[in-house]
């Protein structure tokens, strides 16, 4: 490539090459090939039907499908498994430079344009040869043809530009370049007006209010700026396009249905003003042009706190004051947008600023505000990536990024994820799939080692048993990537059938003639039959994605997350139903405790529970061992996707009145300010939780104060003001206090006392530690002491798990008589700890003596094939038994 830059040259592409050029990038990044290639690129551009290229190649009479299929198999042959695009490929760059040559000398045009990029490639013989071994199909396309008859060959093609934008590329709107008369607003900023007019601005959905609230601001004769807050990602530059939209389609009061909304860039305003009184000089241009124009104007200024401190050199004002004069006449009409953090750390801190501002808040939207704006944006999305969204597809980008994606705001994490699900679909129906490229991975990495080995044998050295091994494992690839291969082309034919048949559904339905029924009845046979032969290829493993489901976009969060996809796709309803069931398979003996857990939860869930208050928040009070924390990871597993979304909290170590700040953040002025509270970041960043106070008891009076609002409301207020919401968390806080008591009423088996009178029992002790509004905002739940056939239940689920991972890592079989645990249940009562003791004896008793079998063993050569663990004489018998029947027994 020459000396001229890649941003000046490449800024001279038109709208549909430089997009596709972006989604280019994309589509290679999410393929893995280190360079975007041609072959990306024109495959891109293909996807557009009514640019110039379709238009070329049905005048040279070129398959375009077959075309299409050349480009896929000169994609499948590039390298994979790049973790990042490293670079456009020099052949790019060289197509790009040729292009604009033949767009200024021959043409004179001001842009370059999808056939004159074809043409300068086919007049280039390096360049020709490459497209020539991307598709053959090429070789049809006349070069000499199609440079003397261009212009007729693309008439009504639109790609061809209007001359308001001539000289900008394909995303110029973003980087305005200057204009010839000079204009300031031309060169740095962009006319967000006429991008809605030409419909380069996404629907907005969903903002009414916000919107209404701007139109209300700008229309006073004074301090008449809206100045946009909200976290990142809840659509504050949205809301500014949709007010476009609006002015666009007129629907605005009169005096702003003439103006035009102009993004101002401000790194453009300081690209290359070094000179001292560069940058004051251009921002005082744009602002005259903005005040003095025949049509008003006003100024969109993302990122506004960017001003504070911008061009301010030694000696120099920032660009705030530069605009303060003018915006407190209420001559230019400025909109804002920043987020909370950046407000307060920039702008309020300046009280002239700040008055020139009204405040919009733009806060995250609900759930179902989020899945309006979504179903806005789907046939955008459809477009653009050419694939079928479902509905539930949007629910699930919705629900799914919501709960499981906390650290980002909706709509923004909601749109990303939908996205991406849809660029996975696309590929999937064009790349190689990912299960039949490691299958020839494999054969490949096979082939490698057997061809080291072979020269090995020969020179003597080598290991002819292994040759075996290698040539077996050959063979088995082989044969599962020929079954892979053979599915894949099935899926392939089955989803061209499927597509087919929607195409023709879609086509008769926006028609204006009168449908035929029978033919839209064979069309739907056909449909259907097709979905069901290819959902009996694919079962639970799809090589090829026939449309954005519910399916695909749970796939995307597991990759994100770490989340099992299983977790995530399963009936939810039916796991609440069946809380209590699964609950106790894990918490022994506590029935009473987890049926009332379970019946609140499922209140809660059914929507029938005040909205405002978490989904449950309870005091479970009873000895130590007896299943309380083992319910809030039960419950975590069960309801949040893993015990890794229970919150724990230490209470004891909360028993000073100023640890409260330990909880909720610092204020301002202390140390530790900004970093964010204990418990309060925790579900800031996992709202969707069981948050667990262990001990209680012990916490400071203060401590509790703080937890009456959490508790009422929902909500809680971090050191750095902001509002975090606890709505849908399951709070538990677990207490000793009345064990005695407890033990007591409970020490006759026969004589147990119902779980209501228990916690009555319990009210006079609880009432001597807790305040009673604490106590009055939650539900007592009591817990049993453990019997000893509760406790041998315990014993038997511990060592289930045991068994499990000794067979998983050494194939193993462990027994354990009746003998082992009858100690274990003695050696736990004898020290009066409850199931927790469980746990322990088996960790440091019963496990290291078979953990230095098994390691004594694997030293010695031999392979041991079962364990059994008895007792005699108050201690444990072990008997280990190899393979080749020999017993141990110590």
């Amino acid at each position: 490539m020459s000396d001229i830059g890649r941003v000046t040259l490449f800024g001279k592409l038109n709208p549909l090459l430089y997009e596709t050029l972006e989604q280019a990038t994309g589509f290679c990044r999410l393929r893995g090939n280190p360079y975007v290639e041609l072959a990306h690129w024109l495959k891109q551009i293909l996807q557009r039907p009514d640019g110039d290229l379709h238009r070329i190649l049905r005048r040279f009479e070129v398959d375009a499908a077959a075309l299409d299929r050349g480009i896929v198999a000169a994609l499948d042959r590039l390298p994979r498994g790049a973790g990042s695009v490293s670079d456009l490929s020099a052949h790019i760059d060289d197509a790009v430079e040729r292009a604009w040559v033949y767009a200024t000398l021959k043409y004179d045009a001001a842009q370059i344009r999808g056939a004159m990029l074809l043409l300068a490639i086919l007049k280039t013989p390096q360049l020709r040869s490459v497209l020539y071994g991307i598709a053959r199909e090429f070789e049809r396309v006349v070069p000499d043809v199609l440079a003397d008859a261009l212009e007729a060959i693309v008439d009504g093609s639109p790609e061809a530009p209007p001359a308001a934008r001539a000289g900008l590329g394909g995303d110029a709107a973003l980087r305005a370049a200057p204009d010839a008369d000079g204009s300031a607003l031309a060169r740095f900023a962009v006319d967000l007006t006429a991008r809605a007019r030409a419909g380069e601005i996404d629907p907005v959905v969903g903002r009414d209010g916000e919107i209404r609230q701007i139109v209300d601001i700008l229309l006073r004769r004074r301090q008449n700026n809206p100045l946009l807050v909200g976290e990142a990602g809840v659509g504050k530059t949205a809301v500014a396009e949709g007010f476009a939209l609006r002015i666009v389609a007129g629907d605005v009061p009169p005096p702003l249905r003439d103006v035009a909304l102009y993004l101002l860039d401000l790194g453009l305003l300081q690209a290359g003003a070094g000179v001292k009184g560069e940058f004051e000089s251009r921002l005082r241009g744009v602002i005259d042009e903005a005040m003095s124009g025949e049509r008003p104007v006003i100024l969109f200024i993302d990122e506004v706190h960017t001003l504070v401190g911008a061009g301010g050199a030694a000696g120099t004002g920032d660009a705030a004051n530069l605009l303060k004069p003018a915006l407190a006449r209420g001559h230019l009409r400025t909109i804002g947008a920043t987020t909370w953090s950046e407000y307060k750390q920039h702008i309020e801190k300046d009280p002239a600023l700040t008055r020139r501002f009204q405040l919009v808040q733009v806060s995250e939207p609900e759930e179902d505000a989020a899945l309006t704006m979504l179903r806005g944006l789907a046939e955008k999305l459809e477009a653009h990536h050419r694939v079928l969204v479902f509905d539930d597809a949007l629910q699930a980008a919705v629900n799914l990024s919501h709960r499981y994606i906390p650290a980002r705001q909706l709509p923004d994490k909601a749109i990303s994820l939908l996205d991406t699900a849809c660029a996975r679909v696309a590929v999937s129906q064009h790349a190689v799939p990912a299960p039949v490229e490691d299958a020839r991975r494999r054969i490949d990495g096979l082939r490698v080692e057997r061809e080291r080995i072979a020269r090995e044998c020969a020179l003597g050295a080598g290991d002819a048993a292994r040759l075996d091994e290698i040539d077996t494992a050959l063979a088995a690839a082989q044969a599962d990537l020929d079954r892979l291969d053979a599915r894949w082309r099935a899926e392939r034919d089955a989803l061209e059938t499927i597509v087919g048949a929607r195409t023709a559904l879609l086509k008769e339905a926006t028609s204006d003639e009168t449908p035929d029924a029978s033919a839209r009845a064979d069309l739907q046979a056909k449909l259907a039959g097709a979905q069901a032969a290819l959902a009996a290829l694919q079962g639970d493993a799809p090589l090829v994605l026939p449309a954005v489901d519910a399916h695909a976009v749970a796939a995307v969060v597991a990759d994100w997350t770490g989340i099992p996809l299983g977790r995530m796709v399963r009936d939810e309803t039916q796991a609440v139903l069946n809380l209590a069931d699964t609950l106790g398979e894990r918490v022994v003996g506590q029935r009473h405790a987890i049926t009332l857990i379970a019946e609140r939860i499922q209140t809660a869930r059914a929507r029938l529970d005040d909205p405002a208050k978490p989904h449950g928040v309870f005091l479970l009070c009873g000895p130590s061992g007896v299943g309380k924390t083992e319910t809030a990871l039960a419950l975590a597993d069960t309801l949040y996707g893993g015990e890794h979304n229970a919150i724990t909290i230490n209470m004891s170590e909360f028993q000073e009145a100023h640890t409260v700040s330990t909880l909720k953040g610092a204020p301002p002025g202390y140390v530790g300010y900004g970093q964010g509270g204990v418990l309060t970041e925790a579900v800031r960043r996992r709202p969707y939780s069981v948050v667990l106070l262990d001990e209680i008891e012990k916490a400071h009076r203060d401590v509790h104060e703080l937890f009456f609002q959490v508790f009422d409301k929902g909500w809680m207020e971090d050191g750095e003001g902001r509002a975090i919401d606890f709505r849908h968390t399951v709070i538990l806080l677990t207490s000793n206090v009345g064990s005695e008591r407890v033990m007591q009423l409970c020490r006759d088996p026969q004589r147990l006392p119902d779980a209501q009178a228990l916690a009555e029992a319990l009210r006079a002790p609880l009432l001597g530690v807790f305040p009673a509004a604490l106590l009055g905002r939650l539900t007592v739940v009591p817990y049993y002491p453990l019997t000893d056939a509760l406790l041998a239940r315990i014993v038997a689920l511990q060592l289930r798990r045991i068994e499990r991972r000794i067979s998983a890592h050494h194939g193993i079989r462990l027994h354990c008589a009746d003998a082992a645990t009858a100690l274990i249940v003695e050696r736990c009562r004898t020290i009066e700890s409850g199931g927790r003791m469980v746990d322990a004896i088996l960790t440091h008793t019963v496990l290291p003596r078979i953990s230095q079998a098994i390691l004594r063993a694997t030293l010695d050569g031999r392979a041991l094939a079962a364990i059994e663990v008895s007792a005699a004489d108050g201690q444990f018998v072990y008997r280990f038994v190899d393979q080749s029947g020999e017993e141990e027994t110590t």
